[in-house]
């Protein structure tokens, strides 16, 4: 199959690479990524019409987020800036991405933490000991649209403060709101809520957060939230000072039919490294993994189920696979079935093959003959997270390796 893609790509005068968490979620997702990258380079598949390279993404705004400057590396928002449009002295010091902020929560050094939105608790890796360390929190807050298994596992004070939905219509003192997402291809567009509310309590999360920081620190003229909260189109203002080349005219673009392309710089073949140039990744390892699996090691892929987004699970049917009916299972493919001994509905138990003190292990699992390839097994997230070490991560991104983590099957 390996080379009849091959022969597909040498033939193919334009390519786009679309990709997801199964290169992404490895300890060495970065080499994935680069390799892909390169692959794209060497056959001028970048900054071409009809080619390029694109993520697909769970969350309708992680980019979105990104593009404003919402993020742990301190380098990615204009600080001066900032200082210079309202009086502030940002902080210029590394944030803590999740993995880092887990560190900090397991050894003390963070003791509170306030979540907007998401279920961070149930999405963890190294589940059981993140679930042991989280009443030990002096705070925790969550800004949520509905319960999830997070507010279960409460610090020792603790507050959920609901909010409205991108769905729910926002009305505010200056009218009717909308808000902007930005997708993975770089076009942005608005948002207006349609459905009644669940109640006339509920306030945006725009009005949350912009309470919290009224009620946190000390009053700016310069920063009237009052008014953001009333029009958000003061907030996309803003937007538009701190980053001009990509967001001038922002209210005049985002209405427009279909919003706007905000624009990718290697599509117009800009290159945003130190050379000024479309850079290769040189390789350090063969495989993304680590290290190569052996003496009955298999590495685990976590998956999401057809009936699922990320930790919510509408259903589950999982039609895509043809499984349905239960989730407490492990795919085996039958070949690896027969080699090692095991039966289709025999009860396993999946142990972590890391090394590192703690005991991780997930009983009584059903065993489900599937297609994988040999020596990988599978599993659904976020079930199996608790399987997965917080130590076990890519290196630059930090993100956990969800899809590549070593086991082994006891019967």
């Amino acid at each position: 199959m390996i080379e009849e893609v091959a022969e597909i790509y040498l033939g193919a005068e334009r390519c786009i690479a679309i990709y997801g968490m199964d290169l992404t979620q490895h300890v060495g997702g970065w080499l994935n990524l680069g390799m892909l990258v390169n692959l794209m380079l060497m056959r001028r598949h970048i900054g071409r019409p009809g080619t390029g390279i694109s993520p697909v993404r769970g969350h309708s705004n992680v980019q979105g987020q990104r593009t404003v400057g919402v993020g742990e590396k301190s380098s990615h928002m204009p600080a001066d800036k900032l200082r210079d449009l309202f009086g502030i002295d940002p902080p210029r010091a590394e944030g803590l991405n999740a993995s880092d902020a887990c560190d900090a929560i397991l050894d003390g050094r963070v003791k509170g933490i306030v979540l907007l939105g998401g279920n961070l608790v149930r999405a963890l890796p190294d589940r059981e000991r993140m679930e042991a360390a989280w009443p030990g929190l002096d705070l925790t807050v969550s800004v949520a649209t509905k319960l999830n298994r997070s507010h279960v596992t409460p610090g020792k004070t603790s507050y959920i403060l609901p909010c409205l939905g991108r769905i729910d219509e926002d009305i505010q003192a200056g009218g009717k709101q909308s808000v902007t997402v930005e997708d993975s291809l770089s076009h942005i567009h608005a948002s207006t809520g349609q459905a009644k509310p669940p109640g006339p309590e509920l306030r945006s999360e725009v009005a949350i957060i912009a309470g919290l920081a009224e009620a946190t620190l000390q009053p700016n003229p310069k920063l009237t939230r009052a008014d953001w909260t009333s029009d958000y189109g003061l907030i996309r203002d803003a937007i538009a000072c701190t980053f001009p080349d990509d967001f001038a005219g922002f209210n005049d673009r985002l209405f427009q039919p279909g919003g706007f392309y905000r624009g990718i710089p290697a599509r117009e073949r800009v290159w945003k490294t130190e050379s000024g140039r479309a850079e290769f990744t040189p390789p350090d390892a063969l495989t993304a993994l680590g290290e190569l699996p052996e003496g009955g090691v298999f590495t685990l892929v976590t998956l999401r189920a057809q009936g699922q987004f990320n930790t919510t699970i509408y259903s589950y049917s999982d039609q895509q696979r043809g499984l349905g009916g239960r989730r407490d299972i492990v795919l085996i493919n039958p070949v690896e079935m027969e080699r090692v001994g095991l039966a289709e509905g025999q009860a396993v138990t999946l142990v972590c093959a890391v090394e590192d003190g703690h005991d991780r292990r997930m009983p009584s699992l059903t065993v489900v003959p599937f297609d994988l390839p040999l020596g990988c097994i599978g599993g659904y997230f976020p079930e199996l997270n608790a399987l997965v070490p917080l130590s076990l991560h890519d290196k630059h991104s930090r993100t956990p390796a969800y899809k590549g983590t070593p086991v082994r099957i006891v019967p």
